[in-house]
């Protein structure tokens, strides 16, 4: 499998790395930098691109609503898309991302099988969750990859915007 810096720009050869994980997010607009998350199940992925600012972010949320657990939504709220997506916003807009001219996608949401077989539907409900935020808050999905069965890891790059997703057997760019 090809790494990062040989399928994207070679001129990203030498980026800076920001690695996330569930219930955190990133916020660059620094050319140079790629915003990256692994293991994207269940969880989803928001990322945000607004070309004429230059601003990248991405945020790795675990699950749809804070309420299922107050107390660890009031210590980690990148944990839960509702309090997890409007704090990616409010970063990327201080670094001068405009909802107007925002590029969103949505990555992840797999259903991931227990041993038994079944699932708890919470890729679908993740999924959902995400899309009705980003529609109450005037922000329109362009663009996602979600469901399935396979984890993903994935490359945002801040330069220009573009994604690629890699699901261990191969990899699909955005």
């Amino acid at each position: 499998m090809k790494g990062v810096a040989e399928t994207f720009a070679p001129e990203l050869a030498g980026t800076r790395r920001l690695v996330i994980g569930i219930g955190e997010f990133a916020v660059s607009n620094r050319p140079g930098d790629l915003i990256v998350t692994h293991a994207l199940g269940s969880c989803i992925a928001v990322c945000v691109f607004d070309p004429r600012a230059g601003v990248a972010g991405m945020l790795h949320f675990l699950l749809p609503e804070a309420s299922i657990n107050p107390d660890r939504a009031r210590q980690q709220p990148g944990v839960f898309a509702d309090t997890g997506i409007p704090l990616l916003f409010e970063a990327a807009y201080q670094y001068g991302l405009s909802r107007k001219r925002a590029i969103v996608t949505l990555v992840g949401g797999a259903e991931m099988t227990l041993q038994t077989g079944s699932t708890f539907g919470t890729g679908r409900r993740n999924a959902l969750a995400a899309k009705n935020v980003l529609w109450r808050a005037g922000v329109f999905v362009s663009g996602q990859e979600v469901g399935g069965t396979d984890a993903r890891t994935l490359y945002l790059s801040v330069a220009d915007g573009r994604m690629e997703v890699h699901n261990g057997q191969s990899y699909k760019e955005l």
